[in-house]
């Protein structure tokens, strides 16, 4: 009888701790920056960086850190960094100067691998299909976006031949750098400010397509800042950073060339979003707390109040990592 009522409470537990949904394992590190530049590697080894020149790395999932200053960039904000082990990142700043670093070492050396030399130059996110070919969204320059690419892992960039339109005050947001995916299609953006679209370009026909969006839109401060592909479709979310609770057409799915909005909203503007295939998990977070859904982004429930910027799962689909203001790192335990 005692064994079957401690199966019975097992369950029960068990029960109690799945309807609650995914929990945050917040990692105390070193550093107090900004971190809105978050490249999970595994379940062990992840990269971050952010303000003041951060760069920082664990191997062992969190107990201990290597960190430092980007090439002694210690004014420059690195926004959006890409690893592929614990020896190799690509690092973009936001902001002045517009450059980009990379490491081979792990971290003690930084090469500078491109800059440029527009003041108007603001790079916004990066995002790989493999790891050689990469790309970095950057705001738009006389009416173009700013595109990059690489085909060497990030030693040399250069502009992409065919440059999209921008729309007048249209831009980009560099707050988790997931505003950017590459796949081995193609690529897809999303902007915000005055107008909302997303931008979808095929390496098949190298053509761009342009679609607009429902999403809050209108002021600089409102539009797209993260986006994901789920088994539902396209998800974005974003918002007004402004106004760190509201609710307003801050998130939808596209599928197919329609949208909808989620049947339940995440719980206020979020900058980071993350689908974990595995898990049939997607995570939106933002300085208010993080949500979750198991539809693809359908509906959402949220389940922290912790402020993150940026979350992103791990390529061998083993972890999702986010990132945040003061040194923040969390690991899910879903």
């Amino acid at each position: 009888m005692k064994g079957m009522m401690l199966v019975a409470f097992g369950i029960m537990w068990a029960f109690i701790a799945q309807a609650q949904g995914p929990q945050w394992n917040e990692i105390t590190t070193p550093v107090k920056a900004s971190l809105r530049g978050l490249s999970p590697v595994s379940d062990k080894i992840c990269w971050a960086s952010g303000s003041n020149g951060t760069w920082l790395k664990t191997m062992d999932g969190g107990l201990t850190w290597e960190h430092g200053v980007i090439a002694g960039l210690d004014t420059v904000d690195f926004r959006s960094i890409q690893a592929f082990d614990q020896n190799t990142a690509v690092a973009a700043s936001a902001g002045q100067p517009a450059v980009i670093y990379r490491t081979v070492d792990g971290g003690r050396s930084w090469s500078k691998a491109h800059q440029e030399e527009a003041e108007a130059a603001f790079f916004d996110g990066i995002s790989f299909s493999n790891r050689k070919n990469g790309y970095v969204i950057g705001d738009p320059v006389e009416g173009k976006w700013m595109i990059l690419e690489t085909e060497d892992g990030g030693k040399t960039w250069q502009s992409l031949t065919n440059l999209p339109d921008a729309e007048i005050g249209e831009a980009a947001f560099a707050a988790s750098a997931s505003s950017l995916i590459a796949d081995k299609t193609g690529l897809i953006f999303g902007t915000g400010g005055p107008v909302s679209n997303l931008h979808f370009y095929r390496f098949k026909d190298w053509t761009w397509t342009k679609v607009k969006t429902p999403i809050l839109q209108g002021e600089p401060s409102q539009g797209i800042f993260a986006i994901a592909s789920t088994e539902a479709g396209l998800v974005a979310v974003g918002g007004d950073y402004t106004k760190l609770e509201d609710r307003e057409k801050h998130a939808f799915i596209y599928n197919d060339g329609s949208f909808e909005y989620p049947i339940a909203m995440p719980l206020g503007y979020r900058s980071g979003l993350a689908y974990w295939k595995k898990k049939n998990l997607t995570i939106a977070v933002g300085p208010s707390g993080s949500d979750f859904s198991t539809d693809g982004g359908k509906s959402w429930n949220d389940f922290s109040p912790t402020g993150y910027h940026a979350v992103k799962t791990s390529p061998d689909q083993k972890a999702i990592w986010a990132s945040g203001s003061g040194g923040r790192i969390g690991i899910l335990i879903p």
